[in-house]
């Protein structure tokens, strides 16, 4: 294909190309997009055609970019993100970002605060459209399966943007009942982690600490263990954003404690300018600011 001759290039192809690179599929291109599949394939031929190079190639686990793919995919998103910024010079700083943006967040995390703050950011951007998925192990956002990643613990990967947002502290919480009864001296009984997440550093840490403590009932994340904790099954070992928000549940007089998790929200390097990534990383950062408070120890 580097031998056909070059033509201008249609920023619609360039627009459904950025699209297929960030989600890696066809479908999620697609529906992103709010088009077909063969609209999809024909805009990439075009693009392809018109740049004389072979951008992408198809996979059993998607569509993957090659070296020529992976430079025009930068180029791309610096085309977008001056885009936007012409747009917004013309129209006002109010102007709409529209497209979707994936993120990937711990459960507990997803459940008990941020679903709820991102769907505000949906009433504040009409056209921006999130996919909030939930994942206790981190996924990859270099082969594109989500455009933000929220961790706990700072990251080890070295090529991406990671913007610290937070600490996350945590509290033994439980019914009065059971609080009463540690006060009196009876020995804990524990909520924790099921045994296919036993290796969370938080269940790790609770049995180091309490090696002959009872485990009355394990679930897989930390808002299940809150509502087992809630009905009295037993304490559990929750970061205050959750243990604060239920009224049932107070802090128990239990200790040590195990050191804060630091929060960090996590883009590919290439997005940074990404208008719509951008737009709800910010909002992120102010909403773990906003809320200080509830995550602090």
């Amino acid at each position: 294909m580097a031998d056909r001759k070059r033509t201008e290039v249609d920023w619609q192809d360039v627009r459904v190309f950025l699209a297929l690179g960030r989600y890696r599929s066809l479908s999620a291109a697609a529906r992103a997009l709010q088009v077909n599949h063969a609209t999809i394939a024909r805009r990439i031929q075009s693009l392809e055609h018109s740049m004389g190079e072979k951008l992408v190639e198809r996979r059993p686990d998607g569509y993957v970019m090659t070296p020529a793919g992976e430079v025009a995919l930068q180029a791309a998103t610096s085309m977008e993100a001056a885009a936007q910024t012409l747009t917004r010079a013309e129209h006002g700083e109010g102007e709409v970002l529209r497209g979707l943006v994936r993120i990937n967040a711990p459960p507990a995390l997803a459940h008990a605060f941020l679903a709820a703050q991102l769907a505000r950011l949906t009433s504040l951007r009409p056209g921006l459209d999130i996919d909030l998925a939930t994942d206790l192990h981190s996924i990859s956002l270099n082969r594109r399966q989500a455009d933000i990643a929220v961790r706990l613990g700072r990251p080890g990967d070295g090529d991406l943007i990671a913007k610290p947002a937070g600490k996350m502290a945590f509290g033994f919480y439980g019914t009065r009942q059971r609080c009463e009864e540690v006060e009196q001296g009876l020995p804990p009984v524990f909520i924790s982690f099921d045994e296919q997440h036993s290796g969370m550093p938080e269940s790790s840490w609770l049995v180091r600490q309490f090696p002959r403590a009872r485990l009355a009932f394990r679930a897989e994340n930390q808002v299940l263990q809150a509502t087992a904790a809630r009905a009295g099954a037993g304490i559990a070992l929750l970061p205050h954003y959750i243990g604060r928000q239920v009224p049932e549940l107070q802090p128990c007089p239990l200790g040590p404690l195990p050191p804060a998790r630091e929060i960090f929200v996590l883009i590919r390097g290439q997005d940074r300018h990404a208008g719509p990534i951008r737009a709800v990383v910010l909002h992120l950062l102010d909403v773990f600011r906003e809320n200080r408070a509830l995550f602090a120890a």
